[in-house]
């Protein structure tokens, strides 16, 4: 069975360029948000295998969102996608126990490895 992703990222584009690399990978795509605090609800209900995340969003960004996703389910995967030069909170992120993080613009290999490895499959 494919493993499912929730892919949350403020820009649409970023959306369906990950969800289609995860796709064209074999996973299956749970769902998606455009900020924090949905994907919290999300991942409350639809319960994914993993969440790929953008660190910098509206309404609430990446890093309080995956606190408040570990922090109801402490065994959560997730992994961050950050731009270059957001150092301080890739480490913030990392401390809260974030997986991986991930740099844009990315390689498709680079997502496909980082969501592998985080699920256990690299």
């Amino acid at each position: 069975m494919a493993k499912r992703i929730l892919v949350v990222d403020d820009a649409m584009f970023m959306r369906a360029t990950v969800k289609q690399i995860l796709g064209q990978a074999g996973y299956e795509i749970a769902g998606e948000a455009e900020n924090g605090a949905i994907a919290i609800e999300q991942y409350a209900s639809l319960q994914p295998d993993a969440v790929l995340m953008d660190i910098t969003m509206p309404v609430l960004d990446g890093v309080a969102a995956a606190k408040a996703i570990l922090a109801a389910d402490p065994k959560a995967i997730v992994l961050m996608c950050t731009a270059i030069g957001q150092q301080s909170m890739v480490v913030e992120a990392i401390k809260a126990g974030v997986k991986d993080y991930i740099i844009k613009p990315f390689q498709p290999e680079r997502v496909i490895d980082g969501v592998g490895k985080a699920l256990g499959q690299a």
